[in-house]
């Protein structure tokens, strides 16, 4: 390590340890511009926003966690790549999460300067997902105009440890403020009308479907490709695992809108719908 490396590590380590903290079952957490990070995962996000080199042409998928990340990562990869592959696709020999690696929970916790070069999609495309908000990767994207996409999910299906309604809101605003360059998808509009939502984000990435594409079933295609069951039933996705030793088969569940009414009281369910409504209220947005 050289003597800048080693004072960069020391403005970190000052940092983290002026921030308010708190605890969980998994171990100690930091408040950082307004979300809760582990140790780790917060130093991977300082460095993130530090070392990341952006390129104009990176696409940055952003979630909450358990919101469809892993389907809009899937789908992602299948438009960029829907002209190169047949029976080599990507999809079907690596899960989503092996081909578009969390930036803060993947890539840079393991290394400020790691190898980026193979996570290239079609032509010159990078893909990178997080689950930071938008003014903390604004901040490491350092002015690029490069493609930001988020989705959402209704708090009731996919309540988690995230700070939920300022990370929701913060790309909300992007996408409001900036909609060339950050878009906003909700989880429950892709599972209703899926093909509409697909060309969307086809339109979005500026790689939209030609009209011979759209006559031939190309969207379809890609939706099969792409679904719960197809994803879920190949082998690298029954039987493989992450870097961190996690079951791929995890990361597919039941994806099914409203299930929280098999988990929650009627009680439980209209006060997190009164939590919502107060929190969106006046930001014209409904989860």
């Amino acid at each position: 390590m050289n003597l800048r490396e080693d004072n960069v590590r020391e403005e970190t380590k000052k940092l983290i340890s002026s921030l308010p903290t708190d605890k969980d079952c998994r171990g100690k957490l930091c408040k950082y511009q307004g979300c809760w990070y582990y140790h780790n995962t917060l130093q991977a996000v300082i460095s993130f926003q530090n070392n990341f080199q952006p390129q104009e042409t990176d696409i940055i998928l952003s979630s909450s966690p358990k919101s469809g990340t892993t389907w809009l990562k899937a789908l992602t990869v299948a438009l960029l790549e829907r002209s190169k592959h047949h029976d080599d696709h990507p999809l079907l020999s690596d899960n989503p999460h092996g081909i578009v690696p969390f930036l803060e929970n993947n890539l840079l916790l393991k290394s400020s300067t790691p190898n980026l070069t193979k996570f290239s999609s079609a032509s010159s495309t990078r893909l990178f997902a997080t689950h930071m908000p938008l003014h903390t990767v604004k901040e490491g994207l350092k002015g690029s105009p490069c493609k930001i996409v988020f989705v959402c999910r209704n708090a009731k299906d996919a309540l988690s440890l995230c700070q939920l309604w300022d990370h929701v809101l913060s790309y909300w605003r992007g996408s409001l403020e900036d909609p060339s360059h950050v878009l906003f998808m909700k989880y429950e509009e892709m599972k209703e009308e899926p093909c509409v939502q697909l060309k969307r984000l086809a339109e979005f990435l500026g790689c939209p479907f030609t009209e011979e594409e759209e006559e031939s079933g190309a969207v379809n295609k890609i939706l099969q490709l792409c679904s719960l069951r197809s994803l879920s039933d190949l082998e690298i996705n029954r039987t493989g695992k992450t870097s961190n030793g996690v079951d791929y088969k995890f990361y597919f569940r039941k994806g099914e809108v409203g299930d929280s009414k098999n988990h929650l009281t009627p009680e439980m369910e209209s006060k997190i719908d009164m939590i919502i409504e107060e929190k969106l209220k006046g930001s014209g947005l409904s989860l």
